[in-house]
């Protein structure tokens, strides 16, 4: 008990204030900014890549040593970013060449337009 001393959590209320400037900054470049397009997505692009950066080592302990079970954080990171692109590049595969919508039949509006005019008789 003589040896509980209260810590501030000093990296994590910098992280948290770094994280809440950040979110502040982009949401005016989005929304009030005069700024060109292109310029706007850059900027909130790299704030995102900033802010990644300080959740891990500020929040995610990414610095630390690796545990007694051996989950080494950049190991874990690397299969998650691996698992990530995989996810995308199925959606991209499946949204590009994996389905297509055209049956041939006009997305079914001839049979509906024929339906409805033997339903109103004309």
């Amino acid at each position: 008990m003589a040896n509980s001393k209260k810590r501030i959590p000093t990296n994590h209320i910098v992280g948290f204030l770094l994280s809440l400037v950040m979110t502040i900054v982009a949401a005016w470049a989005a929304l009030q900014s005069d700024l060109p397009v292109m310029w706007i997505i850059i900027g909130i692009m790299a704030l995102a890549v900033l802010q990644a950066g300080i959740q891990l080592f500020m929040f995610m302990h990414v610095t630390e040593s690796a545990s007694g079970n051996g989950h080494v954080p950049w190991n874990m990171m690397f299969h998650g970013f691996a698992l990530a692109a995989i996810v995308v590049a199925g959606s991209l595969f499946t949204m590009s060449f994996g389905f297509s919508h055209d049956h041939g039949d006009n997305g079914g509006n001839e049979q509906h337009h024929e339906q409805h005019q033997e339903e109103s008789g004309y």
